[in-house]
């Protein structure tokens, strides 16, 4: 195997990817190329490109990478109506795809041989980052330390990072950590037994429901084939969008999920997770199709949304069935436009209005009051016929 002589480096700036930065250059000898994205996970990342550099890296990269993450990735899953396990909305999943394009293109721009990232062997962000590249640059090598190296534990970071004179940070991290701007997510510390509740520490973008407003708050959501466009008669981006809605759920306490979930590589693992924004744009979302999706259309996308959140969870945006999915929910979603009215009190959205210009709700055949449109009359024949079959299927019960 060619040695290694060029490595674009996944880098957060933390104790693991500052260790990682080290460790390669003293394994392979290698020029390091460090890439930070910012997918607005709130962090204050000035410097982080100096402390890259200071720790060894011969180039290092802070892009802001907000509006073309939720445009191409946030907004096509939300389209999709994904949700795995029927709770979790994969905010951790979709950003590792993304993450690892742009290690691809800067690997491709800077003529370098290899990846590198600062996910485990025990999770599901291995998968995702080494699928990605597999699907875009198979040629590139992939380097994962926690798989080959000799450290164990963050006692024995600890120690590499100070023998080499890597700055550590003055606090500790009680769990394990993932945050942009569609979600964040908690794992670790009491969190490792099911039967422990967990702690205050593990929400950060989220009130207590019972200590949000007493007063509900209302707000109006418009969507253009399946995207929120307008929030209270106001255009905003698609990254706008998500933060502004992080903003709204947060003080009301929305989007807290506390879930034990199946891993892809075997395990069940207990996260606790915040996706305020989401968890309102998901409701209106689902909602507005409501009265906009034709019942077999609404029948067929429900059944095959398991198989496209099981494709973003595991790994496979870049795959085939992924991307036929995709085509298929989008075009589910053309007609998917309008205005949602929710009401966000105490941990919930709860949509109260809304209307379409491509309603298929017909008011002359659901009112209750007098209609020259359906005779009722027609109803006893409709029964009948359906109940053919169940007659036949019971007939040897029947006395």
């Amino acid at each position: 195997m060619s040695k290694i002589k060029k490595v674009v480096l996944a880098y957060s700036g933390g104790m693991d990817t500052s260790v990682i930065l080290k460790w390669l250059q003293l394994t392979y000898g290698c020029e390091v190329i460090a890439l930070t994205c910012d997918l607005g996970q709130e962090e204050d990342l000035e410097g982080v490109d100096k402390k890259a550099l200071a720790t060894g890296a011969s180039k290092a990269r802070v892009e802001d990478m907000r509006e073309e993450f939720a445009r191409d990735f946030i907004y096509p899953m939300f389209r999709a109506g994904a949700v795995y396990e029927n709770r979790y909305l994969l905010g951790t999943s979709i950003a590792r795809p993304f993450i690892a394009k742009r290690l691809v293109e800067l690997a491709r721009e800077n003529r370098a041989d290899a990846v590198a990232h600062g996910a485990t062997g025990k999770g599901n962000d291995q998968v995702r980052f080494e699928l990605t590249v597999n699907a875009l640059a198979p040629d590139l090598r992939v380097i994962a330390p926690w798989r080959i190296w000799e450290m164990k534990s963050r006692s024995d970071l600890t120690a590499f990072a100070e023998k080499h004179g890597i700055p550590l940070s003055s606090g500790s991290k009680r769990y394990s950590m993932d945050r942009n701007m569609l979600h964040l997510s908690f794992e670790g510390s009491e969190l490792e037994d099911p039967w422990l509740e967990a702690e205050a520490g593990s929400y950060v973008m989220t009130v207590p429901p019972e200590k949000a407003p007493d007063a509900p708050e209302y707000i109006e959501l418009e969507f253009a084939s399946g995207d929120a466009v307008a929030l209270n008669g106001r255009k905003l981006s698609p990254a706008e969008m998500i933060r502004r809605l992080n903003e709204l759920g947060g003080r009301h306490g929305i989007g807290r999920i506390d879930m034990v979930e199946n891993r892809f590589v075997g395990m069940k693992s207990r996260g606790v997770y915040e996706t305020p924004g989401g968890t309102v744009l998901f409701a209106a979302h689902r909602d507005l199709e409501g009265i906009t999706l034709d019942r077999e259309v609404m029948r067929l996308r429900d059944s095959l949304i398991p198989q496209y959140s099981a494709s973003v969870y595991n790994g496979f945006w870049y795959s085939p069935e992924r991307e036929l999915l995709q085509t298929l929910m989008d075009k589910a979603q053309e007609r998917v436009s309008g205005v949602v009215r929710l009401k966000l009190y105490k941990g919930s959205a709860l949509p109260v209005a809304r209307k379409s210009p491509f309603s298929l709700f017909r008011q002359d055949l659901a009112t209750f009051e007098e209609d020259e449109v359906y005779n009722q009359a027609d109803a006893a024949g409709f029964i009948r016929l359906n109940g053919l079959r169940i007659q036949g299927y019971r007939k040897d019960l029947i006395k």
